[in-house]
Formats: C-alpha cells, structure tokens, sequence
C-alpha cells in the first residue's frame, strides 16, 4: 500500500511541475500559438522524466546511476539556456516578462521541506536533505519580498537581486552535487545510509530532472537580465539614474 506521504507528494510535485511548466511556455513565448508548441515540448519532456521514473532507467545499481542522471539535468538545462539566451523570439518573450515574476515563482521551493521530512522518516541522508531542503526553503521564502521589492525599487534593488539569486543559483548546484555523491556508486563520498536512490524514482525524479532545470535556467535568465540593465545604466550614464528593471 502507497503510504499517505507518498500520495501527497506526488500531488504536490506534479502540481508544482505543472505551475512551473505553465510559466516557462510564456517565458518562451509571446503568443498564444508558441505558448502552445512550447507546452507540448514540455509536456513531452516530462513524460519522458515520467519514463525514467517508472522504469528505473537512472537507478544507481541497476540503470544508469549517476552519469545517467547528470545528462537527464545538464541537457535539458543546457538547452533551456541556448533557447532563453539565444538571439529569437523567446529572448524577447523572456526580456519582455517582469523580473518579479522570474522572482516569484521559485516561491514554490518553499516545498523543499519535502526533504526535510524524508530525511526524518529516513529515507534521505545528510548532507544532502538538511541542505537541499533549508536551502530551497530560504530561497523559497524570501522570493516573495525579493519580487516585490524588484517590482518596487527597479534597478535600486539590484544589489540585492543579485546576492538572492546567486543564492538560489548556489543551492541547487549544491543539493545536486549532494546527491550525487550521496548516491551508491563511484562519486560516492558521504556514505551515511539510506543514499539517495529515492530521487531517481517516482515522484521524486521529476524534482532533478524537471524543476531542477528549469530553476537554474531561470536563475540564469535573471544573471542576463541584470548585466543587460547593468550595461544599458552604463551606457547611458548617470542620467539613467531613474530606469527601472523590468
């Protein structure tokens, strides 16, 4: 029988995934067609996360282990990034959506006291739960009143966009490296049980196979907008004292 915690779980990853999913297509897109086509890129994305899931394909002892799930995190990154960076309609679609918005959505990491509670029903390991889970719920918490102050305040409150979002940029590099060497195998170091196998299971895979990417994408996105409003105030000198970050 699938415990209650599991059940809710996975409504709450599935829920998250699907909010987070909604948001990139108009980070992608400006119109109502391209939001469509990026929906169906994603969703298909995600079922293949799904796949992974359902058929152990990363599992540490009997699938892929590590390596595996490095590429399931790095190319889906590193593609969001090209498309989000690169010279195009979703460049722009990304330049015209408000910063606070690329703020606020991480406030569903607050949701990282998921780990916590794995890590006390022993089914996740320190380092890596303490870590991953405080950190999402630090980041998660004070996006909120970062979006807000972005909104605000426009380019008075860089400085403080910036340490926030290196902060969150930093916290899921490090719950990632945790994981992987809390995980059975060769990058191995910290070998406190029960590992970190879960994560390459349902639900918890979608968490380093699909929010995981497109957090650190967004991240990435807010570091692009910053040096762009950085390098148009330097541009303009001090009589763009008064613009505001979008």
């Amino acid at each position: 029988m699938v415990p209650l915690f599991d059940i809710v779980s996975t409504i709450e990853v599935t829920t998250s995934a699907a909010i987070v999913a909604a948001f990139l297509s108009f980070a992608l897109s400006r119109t109502v067609p391209g939001r469509g086509r990026a929906v169906l890129v994603i969703a298909a994305w995600f079922l293949v996360v799904v796949a992974l899931g359902a058929t152990g394909a990363l599992d540490a002892r009997s699938g892929l282990g590590v390596p595996g799930l490095g590429v399931a995190i790095a190319l889906p990154l590193a593609v969001l990034c090209l498309v989000l960076l690169g010279a195009g309609s979703a460049r722009e679609a990304m330049s015209a959506m408000p910063l606070s918005a690329l703020i606020a959505i991480n406030s569903l990491r607050v949701l990282g006291v998921t780990f916590l509670l794995l890590q006390a029903a022993q089914r996740l390991p320190a380092p890596f739960a303490p870590a991953a889970g405080w950190g999402d719920i630090l980041v998660g918490a004070s996006a909120g009143p970062v979006a807000w102050i972005a909104a605000r305040s426009g380019v008075r409150a860089q400085g403080l966009v910036l340490v926030w979002n290196i902060v969150g940029f930093l916290d899921l590099a490090a719950a990632i490296g945790l994981g992987a060497t809390s995980s059975p195998g060769p990058f191995r170091l910290f070998m406190d049980p029960p590992g970190t196998p879960i994560m390459t299971t349902l639900p918890w895979i979608i968490v380093p196979c699909f929010l995981v990417p497109i957090f650190e994408a967004l991240h990435v996105a807010i570091f692009f907008r910053l040096s762009r409003t950085t390098r148009r105030l330097s541009s303009r000198g001090p009589q763009a004292s008064g613009l505001t970050a979008r």
